[in-house]
């Protein structure tokens, strides 16, 4: 597959740094702001600093390992335990002093040999799943594009484009229950988002799937086609909120969003 002109590459620190600093707009501070302007705020305002915890490393390690392989992998990634100690002749602990120590001194992020396995096991399952590994034949990962959209300078990092369209890359704790995390962690508007820039670089409206692989035995691995329709009303919200970011930029006032009394109705 020919990659676009309109898909650039812009390394993920980059990539961040750039939304954090309020130069284009992301879907993660989109979301953020439909939750609360006052977030979002001190979001951009450095009042709230990044961090990754342990399951989102992992995720992040798991989203390289499986759309760009192992090669891309070993280029971020140090599959180790640490150093050992001499006493014990096992690995330091990940709390230890020397481990913290060794740890800061390499230059890729250090994943461990148990969890190199589980990744192995995450890959397995979505390269063995029929439409999976389809929509994963053939296209290409971590695409960057900008655009100006509804007025504001936006960006988005495509997990995966391929002929079928647009996929992107969830895991999750079950995925009998994936249709309501998709729900609430805002998948779907994030993905109405990136459909929506995605037509103003190429003029098409592209199908969107979300691959998703459990992160528990027995790690099966599911795809699902958001519907046009639901995509379609979730970019109207997404539009509207970009609207209400412009207002609140404009009078320099962000509310939480519960400034107001609420009734509570439902047994």
């Amino acid at each position: 597959m020919t990659i676009p002109s309109f898909f650039i590459h812009v390394p993920a620190e980059e990539y961040h740094a750039d939304a954090r600093a309020g130069k284009f707009l992301s879907s993660h501070l989109l979301g953020d702001f439909r939750r609360s302007p006052s977030l979002y705020r001190k979001k951009l305002a450095g009042e709230i600093p990044p961090t990754e915890s342990p399951a989102l490393l992992l995720g992040r390690a798991a989203h390289c390992l499986v759309l760009e392989g192992r090669a891309a992998f070993d280029e971020e990634f140090l599959v180790s335990n640490g150093p050992v100690n001499p006493k014990t002749g096992e690995a330091y602990g990940r709390t230890t002093k020397a481990h913290a120590e060794w740890a800061a001194a390499q230059t890729r992020t250090v994943i461990s040999e148990t969890e190199f396995g589980f990744l192995l096991k995450l890959q397995k399952s979505v390269w063995l799943h029929r439409v999976a590994s389809e929509l994963l034949a053939e296209g290409f990962a971590e695409g960057t594009v900008r655009r100006v959209y509804c007025g504001m300078p936006c960006q988005i990092r495509c997990d995966w484009m391929c002929p079928e369209g647009l996929v992107d890359l969830k895991t999750c704790d079950n995925l009998d229950y994936f249709e309501a995390a998709a729900r609430a962690y805002g998948y779907v508007h994030q993905m109405a988002f990136y459909r929506a820039i995605l037509r103003e670089a190429s003029g098409e409206t592209v199908p969107v799937h979300l691959i998703a692989v459990e992160k528990n035995e027995p790690l099966r691995c599911g795809v699902w086609r958001i519907a046009d329709a639901v995509l379609d009303e979730a970019e109207h919200q997404n539009e509207a909120a970009i609207a209400r970011l412009l207002e609140c930029r404009r009078t320099d006032s962000w509310p939480t969003g519960y400034e107001d009394v609420r009734l509570l109705c439902d047994l």
